[in-house]
């Protein structure tokens, strides 16, 4: 998710990646970075959320393109779907319509939320294997629906409402969503909010970017919302995040172009910086030994891209 370009706040935050880019390698997880396929900025391929299958797919939202699409070796996107356009966009925060999180089924099925601040359009969208995008799901449309998890044993989707600070449930079928976890610790204080989303060991976690933090929510033998935990603080300008397959260790984006390596203890380290070639990342993935990690350019408006790493187990 997109954030506001503050030049204090990036001058801030650059002078901490410098620093951080002095951390020995024997700390570091990743190796091998390489920047794998470039987007066209100027058909607004901006990838904000990404998702793999079983096979190593890359499937992507480009948020103001309103497409979800699948990467195909070299480099080329083929587009799933467009989501209509809104007569008018007035969405929360962005102005524009927007495609935030994704996430997919093992029938094939993609969900990816859709912001456009009209009632119409606002919500949870499935894209079916050969089918057209339907909503499936109506979400406040004065709201920002962003980040996507899907737990296929419920058959349920969660989605983090970066406005209202707040994180919905709701079928996979599509029907009602219903706020499922809320409070200050989901609140924005400035600009965004419950942003990225997971699901791991039977809780559901989310980042607040305005607060820099990981939360951890226990999902009660009720399947409700038990009390949310800090488990990170102090990273500025957090996005979404995915787990190494190590515990409870995770890489979190963050649009002040870097990857953290966020430990179970709460303690973190810069991973991947600008100099691998990050531009505003926005998400991470990870399949197997590969890293994934899309960058969108919304504050270098430079070169949005895909880089891949390879993770050290």
């Amino acid at each position: 998710m997109l954030f506001r370009t503050s030049l204090t706040a990036l001058a801030a935050t650059a002078a901490l990646l410098t620093a951080a880019s002095t951390v020995t390698a024997a700390t570091m997880p990743l190796s091998a970075p390489r920047i794998a396929d470039h987007f066209d900025l100027a058909s607004s391929q901006q990838p904000e959320n990404i998702t793999i299958d079983r096979t190593g797919t890359a499937y992507l939202t480009f948020s103001f393109a309103r497409q979800v699409v699948r990467l195909i070796p070299g480099g080329r996107t083929h587009v799933l779907a467009t989501l209509p356009a809104p007569a008018e966009a007035d969405t929360p925060n962005l102005g524009r319509a927007f495609v935030g999180g994704i996430a997919r089924a093992d029938d094939g099925t993609l969900y990816a939320t859709y912001a456009t601040g009209t009632a119409d359009l606002t919500g949870i969208w499935a894209v079916r294997p050969g089918g057209r995008p339907r909503r499936i799901a109506a979400l406040p449309a004065d709201g920002l629906p962003n980040g996507l998890a899907l737990d296929q044993h419920t058959g349920r989707l969660y989605v983090t409402d970066s406005v209202h600070g707040v994180i919905y449930r709701l079928p996979v079928h599509g029907g009602k969503a219903t706020v499922w976890a809320g409070g200050e610790a989901l609140q924005p204080t400035t600009f965004a909010g419950a942003n990225g989303i997971k699901l791991h060991n039977g809780a559901v976690w989310a980042t607040n970017s305005d607060h820099g933090t990981v939360l951890r929510i226990p999902v009660t033998t009720r399947g409700s919302a038990g009390p949310v935990e800090v488990r990170a603080k102090g990273i500025s300008a957090i996005d979404d995040f995915a787990f190494t397959g190590r515990g409870d260790t995770l890489l979190a984006a963050h649009n002040g172009n870097g990857v953290d390596l966020v430990r179970p203890d709460g303690t973190h380290t810069a991973v991947l910086t600008a100099a691998d070639g990050l531009q505003t990342p926005t998400s991470v993935a990870v399949h197997g030994h590969r890293v994934y990690v899309p960058s969108a350019a919304y504050l270098t408006n430079t070169d949005p891209n895909l880089l891949i790493a390879h993770l050290d187990r």
